[in-house]
């Protein structure tokens, strides 16, 4: 009883997360990519998250600091604000909307929350690289 009591409440919560994950015209590749990424941040797994942006030196990353280039830099400027698992608190994402900038791009506008203290705005650039979807530009704010 107790085992489908709680396999019932793991769907419940998964459910909203992608709820709040998804929106309109969202591919499901980038709703995963954001789950996954989300459940790598939460236990502690950086190199995971970062699964989800473009592995290039192209890769853009807009934050507190200003602009960085680069997937490597970005990586080694998370670890630095990020160096362990309680630091990095529990992330979770809410997308707004999802607008496509041609057939192989799009911006995704969300939030961002890790703590009631540390939260924030993102506008990320998703892009079809190689039939796989990645952010090659993240604007986040907080």
């Amino acid at each position: 009883m107790y085992r489908v009591f709680a396999t019932y409440i793991l769907a419940f919560f998964s459910s909203i997360t992608l709820a709040q994950i998804h929106v309109s015209g969202m591919p499901l590749e980038v709703l995963q990519t954001m789950e996954a990424q989300q459940n790598a941040w939460n236990e502690g797994d950086l190199d995971a998250f970062m699964n989800g942006y473009w592995e290039s030196d192209s890769l853009l990353f807009i934050g507190k600091s200003g602009l960085n280039n680069g997937y490597l830099n970005t990586l080694n400027n998370y670890k630095k604000a990020y160096p362990d698992k309680n630091t990095m608190g529990t992330l979770s994402f809410k997308n707004m909307s999802w607008t496509p900038l041609s057939d192989s791009a799009a911006l995704l506008i969300g939030s961002w929350q890790i703590s009631e203290e540390q939260n924030g705005m993102y506008s990320l650039i998703w892009k079809n690289i190689d039939g796989r979807w990645v952010i090659i530009a993240d604007h986040s704010s907080g």
